[in-house]
């Protein structure tokens, strides 16, 4: 009985499957374009940005330094901002609210790519099934005297599946590979930026001495 519940959605065919894969190469082509826009809206220039930062904290223009960061996107500018908030009290203070926003942005930057990852790696397998579903069919087909050119028709829709299950999961491996190599270089800038701030504090911005230069204490400081 269950032998032939089987049987029956095996001669259902693999147009079914056909159908499954087109969705994924939507959703594919979707997750990599939205990554796409991400990562370039989302750009940071380190051979700017560095100099810049490095010459406030060295005049010890904290004002200066938050500005540059305070109203932009970017994770790396972010965790700057929290680490600026945190400044007065210590250095370990500091390097924890900057691990905090780090670990709070990171999804952002992650965002969908376990989903990439997951179509890459299963529409092989999707097709395959397709492929196994449409020779069954073929199968049944020679056995009722259907002709030979309608099973060898059967047996080509069939590898067809295989086919486009490769189709789709080619592009979104490449996709997730490129990504994931974006991902590990922005979280690398991310720490090149902690480590600048964290190697130019001053004693005197840990004791409230440099109050008037205190991002805390700044305009926009007051509205965050």
């Amino acid at each position: 009985m269950l032998t032939n519940l089987f049987l029956k959605f095996a001669y259902a065919g693999s147009e079914w499957v056909m159908w499954l894969l087109v969705i994924l190469s939507f959703v594919s082509v979707a997750l990599i374009v939205d990554r796409i826009i991400f990562f370039q809206k989302n750009a940071v220039s380190l051979d700017e940005m560095v100099p810049q930062l490095k010459q406030f904290l060295k005049e010890g223009n904290l004002r200066g330094a938050w500005g540059l960061v305070a109203d932009r996107p970017q994770i790396e500018c972010q965790v700057v901002a929290e680490g600026l908030k945190a400044i007065q009290r210590g250095s370990d203070a500091c390097s924890e609210a900057m691990l905090s926003a780090k670990a709070r942005e990171r999804g952002r930057v992650e965002a969908h790519l376990n989903m990439l990852a997951t179509i890459g790696s299963n529409a092989p397998f999707v097709g395959l099934l397709g492929t196994v579903l449409g020779i069954i069919k073929a199968a049944r087909d020679l056995g009722e005297a259907s002709g030979a050119s309608a099973v060898m028709t059967g047996v080509f829709e069939a590898l067809v599946a295989t086919a486009v299950g490769l189709f789709v999961a080619i592009p979104a491996i490449v996709a997730y590979n490129v990504f994931t190599k974006k991902v590990k270089k922005t979280l690398s800038q991310v720490d090149t930026l902690e480590h600048l701030l964290l190697s130019n504090l001053r004693p005197e911005w840990t004791q409230g001495i440099a109050a008037t230069q205190n991002p805390a204490q700044s305009p926009a400081m007051a509205g965050r």
